[in-house]
């Protein structure tokens, strides 16, 4: 594996946030390889950037593969350390060097979740607050908070780790398609941390539909639920969903693509070990 730090984007049809995104990456004093990933846009986007920017490495997908993107993205990586962008966000200076001089020091550390900060503004992401604060036990040697999340925009991955996991391979989209990956690197024995001083800025996109985000991050959260937790913690979350589904279309969505998934969970259903679901369930119980 080479020295130096691989960025991988994925992106659908916003050509001109992501040349804004990485005009950015580009002027870093790190200089990090990038890699887009085109998830079979029809706005010209891969032309765009290859004709701006011939050194991006630019994958174009035929189809929309979602956040599968970016693990094709990070196959195609030849660096140990891979940082994860979106086509609206992009590192801060020094931060990649950061992170990649964390993962050279602390062996153990597969993901570094980064602190984000939102719009112009600089706001803290809401995730990155509750990182900050988790209770989970410190863990001796490490720097940073120990978490069992982050924000796919703002981590950094050491490579052999989230291919262990599979990376993003089971999801519903984008929304909440980090929570089993999270939790497959966890149950491989890797520490995931919060670092306060590596910073990912993040400039929202106004060519989103909100309404998909909000049943792709319940859909999500159930395949993850029936793939890795107990049966109970499972049917009580799936429970849950399903009443509010007679008025909530989300809800009635998020359950359907569970119904649609029921062989993919049933073949590749592995609860955690009960150390693990002890931090999981610890999680929950916050407000």
């Amino acid at each position: 594996m080479e020295h130096g730090v691989s960025v991988v984007i994925a992106t659908r049809n916003r050509r001109d946030e992501l040349l804004r995104t990485l005009g950015q990456l580009s002027a870093l004093p790190e200089r990090p390889r990038l890699i887009v990933t085109d998830n079979g846009s029809t706005d010209g986007t891969a032309e765009a950037v290859l004709d701006a920017y011939p050194n991006v490495t630019v994958l174009s997908l035929s189809r929309d593969h979602g956040p599968v993107a970016r693990t094709l993205g990070l196959e195609v990586a030849r660096t140990e350390t891979v940082a994860f962008c979106d086509d609206d966000s992009w590192w801060a200076p020094g931060a990649l060097a950061r992170a990649e001089a964390v993962l050279d020091r602390h062996p153990s550390i597969g993901l570094i979740a980064a602190h984000v900060l939102v719009g112009r503004e600089e706001r803290p992401d809401p995730t990155s607050l509750v990182m900050a604060s988790s209770p989970l036990p410190r863990v001796s040697g490490l720097p940073g908070v120990p978490v069992l999340g982050f924000v796919a925009c703002g981590a950094v991955v050491r490579r052999p780790a989230f291919l262990e996991a599979k990376g993003f391979a089971i999801t519903s989209g984008f929304g909440g398609e980090e929570e089993l990956l999270v939790v497959d690197m966890a149950g491989n024995g890797w520490d995931i941390v919060y670092l306060d001083d590596i910073v990912a800025h993040h400039h929202p996109s106004k060519v989103r539909d909100p309404s998909v985000r909000s049943w792709t991050v319940l859909a999500n959260s159930l395949l993850t639920a029936w793939l890795r937790r107990p049966p109970g913690r499972a049917l009580a979350l799936t429970l849950s969903i399903a009443r509010h589904a007679v008025h909530d279309h989300a809800s009635r969505r998020a359950l359907a693509v569970l119904a649609r998934n029921a062989h993919v969970v049933a073949r590749n259903r592995r609860p955690v070990a009960l150390e693990l679901e002890r931090r999981l369930s610890l999680l929950e119980r916050l407000p």
